[in-house]
């Protein structure tokens, strides 16, 4: 089996990789996904402080185009915790997502156990430390993929009690209601908020649901939801508009928030206005073609379609 890509920088194929791994590098931001999202009572025993993150990968050369990975150790007094979050950034889902955390997690387990002197790991007392697995995602598509590993075994059901098994938790950004995000007021869910499939309207209505809450961000999680909404937001947009939503969002301060999304909303008025009158050119452009195909003289065409002679004769 390939080895994990440790330290070394790889492609990532979708603009969301980098905004999230930015944002959840930020142990108090990945210690507020898992107490928004994770209803269980482990969680509420969590102490930012005891979370360490590992600065490294251990995505295979297999996957390094299609996704990114973020690790955290949780250190106690007589455990340690591994938290390994996939981030599936795709428009797919990927069916044998439950076989490709084993191969992680088994990466995590192999180089705990190489890296822990021979005498130690010899005792009976050794452990390995629990790896909790889970998975971001925020396709359109329903996750249809098996969150059980033992799902992927054929037959598993009639030797249940001793085939491998574990859960994944799966953060799916498109199947949380928007009130419900509304309501947590926090970065992690105001950028699943915004992360949703929607249009530019929607975007702009839900910036200013999201206001107040953003403004009561401290300095540093306000500057990594603005990095997180520059790279994800400018994806989205034509070329042409990108440099000014850069400069809208990157000068922005956390109490001019009304005023960023006020002229957010300006320019993205203005692309739908533009895509319009070249829809609309375009149009004419069309029917002057087939005018033309039927035979019909310039001047007649120029003045059914409202494009200027000189215009008509280029076509």
């Amino acid at each position: 089996m390939p080895g994990p890509e440790q330290n070394q920088p790889h492609q990532q194929h979708h603009p969301h990789d980098k905004g999230y791994k930015q944002l959840l590098a930020n142990k108090r931001t990945f210690l507020e996904l898992l107490k928004t999202f994770v209803r269980e009572k482990w969680v509420d025993n969590i102490d930012e402080n005891s979370l360490i993150r590992l600065d490294k990968s251990y995505v295979l050369q297999d996957f390094n185009e299609k996704e990114a990975d973020i690790v955290y150790r949780l250190r106690s007094k007589d455990r340690d915790v591994i938290f390994y979050v996939l981030l599936e950034l795709q428009s797919t889902v990927d069916f044998s997502m439950p076989l490709r955390l084993l191969m992680y997690m088994v990466e995590i387990w192999r180089e705990i156990y190489n890296n822990t002197p021979e005498n130690e790991r010899e005792r009976k007392d050794f452990l390995l430390p629990v790896i909790i697995p889970a998975v971001l995602y925020n396709g359109a598509n329903n996750w249809t993929a098996a969150v059980n590993f033992k799902e992927m075994l054929a037959g598993y059901r009639q030797f249940e009690k001793h085939v491998l098994d574990f859960r994944y938790i799966l953060f799916d950004v498109n199947r949380y209601h928007k009130e419900e995000l509304y309501r947590a007021a926090n970065l992690i869910a105001s950028v699943f908020a915004l992360d949703q499939r929607m249009d530019a309207g929607e975007l702009i209505k839900r910036l200013q649901k999201l206001a107040d809450g953003l403004k009561n961000l401290s300095r540093d999680e306000f500057r990594q939801f603005i990095i997180w909404l520059a790279n994800v937001l400018k994806a989205k947009l034509p070329e042409t508009l990108r440099e000014e939503v850069s400069r809208i969002i990157n000068e922005t301060n956390p109490w001019e928030v009304e005023t960023m999304i006020m002229n957010l909303e300006i320019t993205l008025d203005e692309m739908e206005q533009q895509a319009m009158i070249k829809g609309k050119l375009e149009g004419k452009l069309e029917v002057a073609k087939n005018l033309i195909g039927l035979g019909v003289d310039i001047d007649t065409i120029s003045k059914a379609t409202g494009l200027v002679a000189d215009e008509v004769e280029k076509l």
